[in-house]
């Protein structure tokens, strides 16, 4: 815990990846869709209306250096906080602080790395001081807020989402760095764009990773007349595990997980558990993974095999438990299930089409008959009038529609005849055909 100062660690001696920091706007690379002319959050940081926020994104696309050049614009006091090494004590301590600025008509602007990180009771400290502006909170994460963060403190915060940055943008970063005063531009550097775009690939959208390794390049390389200069030789060294991980055109891990994905969905555990390694081996979060198995086991296999989500789940926790490296083996379990489990995309055919139905139609009442009538007037209404309690009957159906008039005959659910859905299928053809009966 610790108020920020932009200078601390731009020193000669720091890591190439302080010392190119960026100090403004014009600086930043990256997050367009944020930060370019015109753009929300630009507006918002020029215009000093500042208000608490969540940055979401993957790791070294700049959620902190954003942070520090708010601080750099904003009238606000800024404290930087770190959930990793800090607890309920430290929290009110900082608020105590805030507290009192806000009485001196004074904001402070407190930056919260990793806050994922604070469980329920941690995060919810924050909130009667975010709800009366003792602080502006800004936020940032790696992980779905979602599912990460408190819903009432989400609630009150803004969530911008940060990309990781494209080749070209990590390109003109490494440039940018050879040829700053910070960076090596007080050196005579002989590195080619090609090399610099390698450098680029291999990061994956990490400037952070970027940086360091275009600083272990050049310390590396070979002094030759008075210029260091950086071989294709040196640059395999220092490249080398990671592009064995990823291709020359720099896959991002959606392509990846595109592949793990279909994969599965054909059958091939050999191809998915490969997939699966690339991704942990490339540092992807395992997290993330299992999430997708989830949705897989529901899209992919669904009422085929219903232990697949269970599974799936399972491996999720697993995740949680245990983290890397170990649940390597945890995810490897799931994927080699879910390759093998038979395959249906019912319940996503269905859902699809019933959202397809739901968006292009009008809100459709709810029919009378299964509405419920707690109340004498909705009885009056004839709220339930009609209704027909399954329960009742010998076979434990009825005849009832339970759809609205305009899509009582439309079919959403069409079972296959994979796995244990085949019995399905056939149990749904018996029921239609008594309904049908019924008529």
């Amino acid at each position: 815990m610790q108020q920020i100062s932009l200078l601390d660690s731009r020193g000669a001696g720091s890591p190439l990846a302080s010392r190119m920091r960026p100090e403004t706007l014009e600086e930043f690379a990256g997050q367009k869709h944020l930060l370019g002319e015109g753009k929300v959050l630009r507006k918002i940081i020029e215009s000093d209306r500042i208000s608490s926020m969540i940055f979401w994104g993957p790791p070294g696309v700049g959620k902190t250096t954003l942070a520090r050049i708010i601080a750099g614009m904003t009238q606000a006091e800024f404290i930087d906080f770190s959930a990793v090494t800090s607890g309920i004590k430290e929290i009110k301590e900082v608020m105590s602080r805030a507290e009192s600025s806000r009485r001196m008509g004074v904001r402070t602007l407190l930056f919260v790395d990793e806050i994922h990180r604070f469980n329920k009771a941690q995060q919810d400290a924050f909130l009667p001081y975010v709800e009366k502006g003792s602080i502006i909170l800004v936020g940032a994460t790696t992980e779905n807020p979602s599912f990460e963060i408190n819903s009432a403190l989400l609630s009150r915060c803004r969530v911008f989402v940060l990309k990781a940055l494209t080749e070209e943008e990590m390109t003109w970063l490494l440039e940018r760095a050879v040829h700053h005063p910070a960076g090596f531009g007080n050196q005579e550097i002989e590195i080619s764009r090609e090399q610099l775009g390698a450098i680029a690939r291999f990061a994956g959208g990490d400037a952070r990773t970027a940086l360091n390794t275009l600083e272990m390049v050049v310390l590396n390389g070979e002094l030759q007349d008075g210029k260091t200069v950086i071989t294709d030789e040196l640059m395999e060294q220092c490249i080398t595990r990671k592009s064995l991980l990823y291709d020359k055109n720099g896959e991002e891990h959606y392509n990846i997980i595109s592949a793990l994905h279909k994969s599965m969905r054909n059958s091939d555990p050999d191809a998915a558990v490969y997939w699966l390694c690339r991704m942990l081996e490339g540092g992807e979060e395992p997290l993330y993974i299992a999430r997708r198995l989830i949705r897989f086991a529901s899209e992919d296999i669904g009422m085929a095999d219903s232990q697949a989500l269970q599974i799936a789940v399972a491996a999720y926790q697993a995740c949680h438990f245990n983290g890397m490296p170990e649940c390597d083996v945890n995810l490897t379990h799931a994927v080699i299930y879910l390759s093998m489990a038979p395959k249906s995309n019912s319940s996503y055919a269905a859902c699809e089409q019933a959202k397809k139905d739901i968006r292009r139609r009008p809100a459709e009442p709810v029919p009378l008959w299964i509405r419920n009538a707690p109340t004498k007037l909705m009885k009056e209404l004839h709220y339930g009038e009609g209704y027909q309690y399954a329960h009742d009957t010998e076979e434990k159906l009825t005849k009832m529609t339970c759809l609205p008039d305009s899509v009582k005959d439309r079919e959403y659910y069409k079972p296959g005849v994979q796995g244990v859905e085949k019995r399905v299928k056939e149990k749904l053809e018996k029921i239609k055909e008594w309904k049908k009966s019924k008529s």
